[in-house]
C-alpha cells in the first residue's frame, strides 16, 4: 500500500507537471476535444497578418488535418483542454474574441502584435482560470475592460508599451487608459497578482490613490512596472520594503515624489528604477542592505532641480550583485565611491554623469575589470587635466563619457594597449587636437567632440566606416571635400547621424553626396549661403536641421521650389525639418505637405512668401512653425487633418481670415500662436472645441465684437491667453473666472468698458496681469479674499480711467509681490516650454521693453496714465519683490514715502508728473540696485540725496521740480529762492523724449541683476525696434500738443 501511495503521488506529479509544460503537447496529439479545435479554428478564421508584415518561421497556419494540441503556440492538458495560447509577435490583426470560448485557459500571450483596436469589454470573465495574461505593445487603446478585473486568479499582468507597437507600424499614437474601472477597481480582487506591467497606461486621472489600493490589495506582488503612467502623488515608501517585492519600475512620471526609506536588512530588491520622477532627499547608508541588487537607476531624477541629493553612500561599493548602477542627473556631491573589483565584481555599468561630485577619480576605480560603460561627465572633480590613458586600464571598456573634464590626451606609454570602444564622448574638455588614440579604434561606432576648442583640418583617419553617430559640433574645423581611405571607400556605409553645427562652415561639406545612409543631419548655426545643392536631399533622411545660415534657396537649379518635382520632395522618410533664421524666399515647396512622415517642421524667420501650403498629407505633423515671414491668404482648411498637431505658431505673418475654429476639432492642440497677423471678425462661439489648449496667442490682429462667455468655458484649461491690440469691447465675461490654470493674461490695447475685475482673485496661478490701454473705470474694489493674487508678479493697469485712492487693501492684495525669491542663480521662466515660451511687453515712461521671455523673479507694479488721487501708503513697503513701480501721470500727492527704501529689489521707480511734495526722502539711497528713477514734475523740494546709485542719475530725473538743488542740477542749494523758468513746450516734449532713452542707456549701462536683460535682449536683438517706438512715441506727443 504504502509502494502504491507512492506511485500515485508520482502520478499526480507528473500530470500536473505535463499539463503546463509546453512539451506535453508532443505525447497529446491524440486528446484534442472537438470544442477545443473549433475554438482554435475559428481563431484562426478571424485573424489575419497585418499588412507589411515580413512572415516569421514560429507561427505556420494551423493544419485542420492535424491534431490542435500539436499545434505550434497552443499547449494542452493532460485531458486535452487548450490551456496555453502564444501567438506573440506575429503582428496579426483581427478579432480573438473566440479564444472566450476556451474556458481552461490559464496562459494567454498576444504581446507584439497590430490589432488596433479597443480591448473587449465583455468576455475576459469567461476565463475564471486565467493565471497569465500578456496584451502588451498590439496596439490597444481607450479603456481597460472591466472584465479583467474579474481574472482573480491572474498571477502575471501584462498591458503595457502599446505606444511601442504604434511606433513599429507607423501609425498615430494612442495608449490604454484607466478610468472606469478606475486602478483600485482594476486589482482588488487580484491577491494573488505577483507581476504587473503597466508601462505606458494613463493613470493620470487616479491622484494618488493608485499607491494606497496597490499596497493593500497585492500582497503577494513581486515585480511592479508602471513608467510614464502620468503618475502623481507621493510613491509611499513601503512599497520599497514589501517582504517579496523583486522590481520597482516607476519611472519617467515627473510628478511622482517621494524619498528612499531605510533598507532592511535581506531586503530582495533587485532593480530599482525612479529615473525621470520627482523624488527627492538622499540615498540612505542602508542600501547596501539590498544584497539581491543587480540594476541600480535612479538617473535623471526630478525635473525641477529638486532631485537626490547629499552624498554617495561608501556602502554602495559592496553589492557584490550588482550589475547597473546609474546615479546620473541628480545633486550628489562629495566624492565617488571606492568601487574596487572585490566589492562591485560584476559591475558592468556605472553612469555618475551630471551631479556635483568632487575630489579626484579613485585609482580603485581601474580595477573594475567586468566595466564596459562607464559616465563621469559634468560633474567638478579636482583632477586638473586628467591623464586619458588611465582609463584604459579598464579592458573590457566599451562605451567611455568624461564630457566636461580637463584631460590630457597625449600618451608617452607606447606599450598601453588601448581597449576597442565602441562610444567615446569628450564634449566640452577643453581639448585643442583631435585624439591621437582614436586611430587605433577599430570598432567605434559614436564619436563625440563637441563644444571643444578643435581647431583647422579634419585628419582622414578620424573617419572610421564603422562610424554611425558623430557629433563635432562648436568647434572651429575644415571638412575635407573629399575623404581619402586607405580602401579606396568613398562613403560611411554605417553613417546615420552627423552634427556639425556651430563649426564655422561655409558650404555644404561635398563628401556628403556619398552619403546614402544618413539620417539625421545637423548643420545649423554656420555661415552657409546661396542655395541647398539637389544632393543634400537623401531619400533615406529623417531629420535635417539648416537652421541660422545665409541660405536664399531649398532648390538649387529651379526657380519654381513650388514644383512637385524639386528635389526636395525625395525625403519620404522626413520627420523633422528646420530651416528657420535663413533668408529662404519664394513658396513654401507644396510637396512637404505631403509627406505623411513629417512631425516636426520649423521654417520661421525667412522670406517665404505666398499661401500656405495644403497639409492633408501631412497626418503625422506635430509641431509647425511658420511665424516671422511673409506670408498670405487664408488658413489652409487641410490643418485640420493633422489630428496629431501640438503646436501651431503662425505669428508675424499678413494672414487674412477668420479666427479658426475648425482647427478645435484637433484633439491634442495645445499651443495656437497667430499674433500680428491680419486676422478679423468676432470670436464666435467655441462650443466644446480646444478640449486641451494650454496657449493661445492672437494679439496683434484685427478681431472685433465681444468676448462671449462660451469662449471662456469652452477654453478653461488655458494657462495663457494673449489677446492685446485688437479691437475687442463690451464687458470682460465672468466666465474667464472658470479658466483655473491661467497664468498669463494680456488684454492690453483693446476697448473693454468694464469696472476691475475683482472676481480674477479666484485664479491662483495667475503671474501676469495686463489690461493697460483699455477703458477701464472706477475704483479698485476692495479684494476680500485673504488668499488674493497669490502668484501675481506683474499688474499692469496703466493707460485706463481708473480713480480714487490707491487703498491699503489693494496693496494687501498683491500677495505674489510679498515674497522675495532667493533662487536667482536658476532662475525659471513663466511657461518654460519646448514650443512656447510667454513674453510681455511691459512700457515705462513711453517706452516699450519686449521681453521674449518672462522671469518669475521679475515683478512689475504699473499704475500710470490713470485718475488715482491721495497719498501713497506706508503699506507700499510690503511689496518686497518689487522691481519695477510706476505710478506716474496720476493725481498722487502728499510726501514720498520713506518705506519706499525698504523696496530692496527695486530697480525702476517712476513718480513723474503728479503732485508729490517735501523732500526726497534719503531712505532710497540703500535701493542700491535702482537704474531708473524719474521724480520730474512734481512739487518736490530740498537737496538731492548724493550718496549710492543716486550719484549716476541725470537732471532728466528731476526735471519740472523748481524747489529742488544740488547734484546733478545745477541749481545750487543757497539758489533754490531764484525764479527758474519753465521750458518752452516743444522743448518739453523733446526734454521727456530724450529722458526715455536716457533712461534706457543708464539701464543698461547699470547691468541691471535680474536681468531685466534690456543689454542683450532689447540693444542686441531690437535696437532699431526700440529706436522707432521711441521716434513714435515722441512725434505722438507733439501731435498731442
Amino acid at each position: 500500500m504504502e509502494n502504491l501511495g507512492i506511485l500515485t503521488a508520482l502520478f499526480f506529479l507528473f500530470s500536473s507537471a505535463t499539463s503546463l509544460h509546453p512539451s506535453s503537447q508532443i505525447n497529446l496529439q491524440n486528446h484534442c476535444l472537438d470544442d477545443q479545435r473549433s475554438a482554435l479554428l475559428q481563431l484562426q478564421h478571424h485573424l489575419y497578418y497585418a499588412p507589411n508584415f515580413t512572415f516569421s518561421s514560429k507561427l505556420e497556419l494551423w493544419d485542420p488535418n492535424t491534431q490542435c494540441c500539436s499545434w505550434k503556440g497552443v499547449t494542452c492538458d493532460a485531458l486535452g483542454h487548450v490551456i496555453g495560447i502564444d501567438l506573440s509577435y506575429q503582428n496579426l490583426s483581427g478579432s480573438f474574441y473566440s479564444i472566450f470560448n476556451l474556458h481552461h485557459l490559464q496562459r494567454l500571450n498576444l504581446a507584439g502584435n497590430n490589432f488596433n483596436t479597443t480591448l473587449f469589454q465583455y468576455g475576459f470573465g469567461k476565463l475564471p482560470n486565467l493565471t497569465h495574461l500578456d496584451l502588451s505593445a498590439s496596439c490597444f487603446h481607450d479603456q481597460i475592460p472591466v472584465g479583467i478585473s474579474y481574472l482573480t486568479r491572474l498571477v502575471s499582468l501584462n498591458l503595457s508599451y502599446q505606444d511601442d507597437c504604434y511606433w513599429r507600424n507607423d501609425q498615430s499614437s494612442a495608449s490604454l487608459k484607466l478610468e472606469k474601472p478606475n486602478f483600485k477597481t482594476l486589482i482588488k480582487k487580484m491577491r494573488s497578482l505577483r507581476e504587473l506591467y503597466l508601462d505606458g497606461v494613463n493613470i493620470s486621472s487616479q491622484s494618488s490613490e493608485w499607491c494606497e489600493a496597490t499596497s493593500l490589495s497585492l500582497p503577494k506582488l513581486s515585480v511592479l512596472s508602471m513608467s510614464n503612467c502620468d503618475l502623481n502623488g507621493h510613491f509611499p515608501a513601503e512599497f520599497f520594503l514589501l517582504p517579496k517585492m523583486q522590481r520597482i519600475d516607476i519611472s519617467d512620471n515627473s510628478r511622482l515624489m517621494g524619498q528612499l526609506p531605510e533598507f532592511p536588512i535581506n531586503n530582495t530588491l533587485e532593480v530599482l528604477s525612479l529615473q525621470y520622477t520627482n523624488f527627492s532627499g538622499k540615498l540612505p547608508e542602508s542600501i547596501s542592505n539590498l544584497k539581491l541588487l543587480r540594476v541600480l537607476t535612479l538617473s535623471k531624477l526630478s525635473l525641477n532641480f529638486n532631485s537626490i541629493s547629499g552624498s554617495i553612500p561608501p556602502s554602495i561599493a559592496n553589492l557584490s550583485n550588482l550589475v547597473e548602477l546609474d546615479l546620473s542627473g541628480n545633486n550628489f556631491n562629495g566624492l565617488i565611491p571606492p568601487f574596487h573589483r572585490s566589492g562591485v565584481p560584476n559591475l558592468a555599468y556605472l553612469d555618475l554623469s551630471r551631479n556635483r561630485l568632487s575630489g579626484s577619480i579613485p585609482s580603485s576605480l581601474f580595477t573594475l575589470s567586468t566595466l564596459q560603460t562607464l559616465s563621469l561627465g559634468y560633474n567638478s572633480f579636482s583632477d586638473y587635466q586628467l591623464k586619458l590613458d588611465v582609463f584604459f586600464q579598464l579592458n573590457n571598456l566599451r562605451f567611455l563619457d568624461l564630457s566636461n573634464m580637463s584631460l590630457l590626451i597625449g600618451s608617452h606609454n607606447k606599450s598601453l594597449t588601448f581597449p576597442q570602444l565602441e562610444g567615446l564622448a569628450l564634449r566640452s574638455c577643453n581639448l585643442t587636437e583631435f585624439p591621437e588614440f582614436i586611430k587605433s579604434q577599430n570598432k567605434l561606432t559614436s564619436l563625440h567632440l563637441s563644444n571643444n576648442r578643435i581647431h583647422g583640418l579634419v585628419p582622414n583617419w578620424l573617419w572610421k566606416t564603422t562610424l554611425i553617430w558623430v557629433d563635432l559640433s562648436s568647434n572651429r574645423i575644415d571638412i575635407p571635400n573629399q575623404i581619402a581611405f586607405d580602401d579606396a571607400i568613398s562613403s560611411f556605409p554605417m553613417l546615420r547621424w552627423l552634427h556639425l553645427q556651430s563649426c564655422n562652415i561655409s558650404t555644404f561639406p561635398a563628401f556628403l553626396k556619398s552619403q546614402e545612409s544618413l539620417e539625421d543631419l545637423d548643420l545649423s548655426n554656420n555661415k552657409i549661403s546661396g542655395a541647398v545643392p539637389n544632393w543634400v536631399w537623401k531619400k533615406s533622411l529623417q531629420s535635417l536641421n539648416l537652421s541660422n545660415n545665409s541660405l536664399t534657396s531649398l532648390d538649387q537649379f529651379s526657380s519654381n521650389q513650388d514644383s512637385l518635382r524639386a528635389p526636395i520632395c525625395n525625403l519620404s522618410q522626413l520627420q523633422s525639418f528646420d530651416a528657420s533664421f535663413n533668408k529662404l524666399s519664394g513658396s513654401i515647396p507644396s510637396c512637404l505637405g505631403n509627406i505623411n512622415t513629417l512631425s516636426f517642421l520649423y521654417l520661421q524667420q525667412n522670406n517665404f512668401s505666398g499661401s500656405i501650403p495644403d497639409f492633408g498629407g501631412a497626418t503625422q505633423l506635430y509641431a509647425l512653425k511658420l511665424k516671422d515671414n511673409k506670408l498670405e491668404g487664408k488658413l489652409p482648411r487641410s490643418l485640420a487633418n493633422c489630428t496629431m498637431l501640438y503646436a501651431v505658431n503662425l505669428g508675424n505673418n499678413t494672414l487674412h481670415d477668420t479666427f479658426p475654429l475648425w482647427l478645435g476639432k484637433l484633439p491634442g492642440l495645445m499651443v495656437l500662436i497667430l499674433r500680428a497677423n491680419r486676422f478679423y471678425g468676432p470670436i464666435k462661439h467655441l462650443e466644446n472645441n480646444f478640449p486641451k489648449l494650454d496657449v493661445l496667442d492672437i494679439a496683434s490682429n484685427n478681431f472685433s465684437g465681444q468676448l462671449s462667455i462660451e469662449f471662456f468655458q469652452a477654453t478653461h484649461k488655458l494657462r495663457s491667453l494673449k489677446i492685446n491690440g485688437n479691437n475687442l469691447e463690451g464687458k470682460l465675461p465672468r466666465s474667464l473666472a472658470n479658466c483655473k490654470r491661467l497664468e498669463v493674461l494680456d488684454l492690453g490695447k483693446n476697448m473693454i468698458h468694464d469696472t476691475f475685475p475683482y472676481w480674477l482673485v479666484k485664479l491662483p496661478l495667475l503671474k501676469v496681469l495686463i489690461l493697460r490701454s483699455n477703458r477701464f473705470y472706477g475704483s479698485i474694489k476692495f479684494f476680500e479674499d485673504g488668499n488674493a493674487f497669490p502668484m501675481l508678479h506683474i499688474l499692469d493697469l496703466a493707460y485706463n480711467n481708473f480713480s480714487g485712492e490707491v487703498s491699503v487693501d489693494f496693496f494687501q492684495s498683491l500677495r505674489g509681490m510679498m515674497v522675495i525669491d532667493g533662487n536667482k542663480v536658476k532662475p525659471s521662466y513663466v511657461g518654460d516650454n519646448y514650443y512656447y515660451k510667454d513674453s510681455v511687453t511691459i512700457v515705462n515712461r513711453g517706452f516699450e521693453i519686449f521681453y521674449q521671455k518672462i522671469l518669475t523673479l521679475l515683478t512689475c507694479l504699473d499704475l500710470s496714465n490713470n485718475n488715482f488721487h491721495g497719498r501713497i501708503l506706508e503699506e507700499v513697503q510690503d511689496l518686497k519683490s518689487l522691481h519695477v513701480l510706476n505710478l506716474s501721470y496720476n493725481g498722487l500727492f502728499g510726501p514720498i514715502p520713506s518705506a519706499l527704501g525698504s523696496l530692496t529689489e527695486l530697480e525702476s521707480l517712476d513718480l513723474s508728473r503728479n503732485s508729490f511734495s517735501g523732500k526726497i526722502p534719503p531712505q532710497l539711497t540703500s535701493l542700491t540696485f535702482l537704474a531708473v528713477l524719474n521724480l520730474s514734475y512734481n512739487q518736490l523740494d530740498g537737496r538731492i540725496p548724493e550718496s549710492n546709485q543716486f550719484g549716476t542719475f541725470s537732471n532728466d530725473s528731476y526735471i519740472g521740480n523748481p524747489r529742488l538743488c544740488g547734484v546733478p542740477l545745477t541749481r545750487k542749494c543757497n539758489e533754490v529762492g531764484s525764479k527758474m523758468l519753465p521750458p518752452k513746450e516743444d522743448e518739453d516734449l523733446w526734454i521727456d523724449g530724450l529722458s526715455v532713452w536716457k533712461v534706457v542707456v543708464m539701464g543698461y549701462g547699470c547691468g541691471l541683476v535680474i536681468g531685466f536683460s534690456i543689454g542683450y535682449t532689447v540693444l542686441n536683438e531690437f535696437g532699431n525696434k526700440w529706436i522707432a517706438i521711441f521716434i513714435q512715441n515722441w512725434n505722438q506727443k507733439r501731435r498731442r500738443s
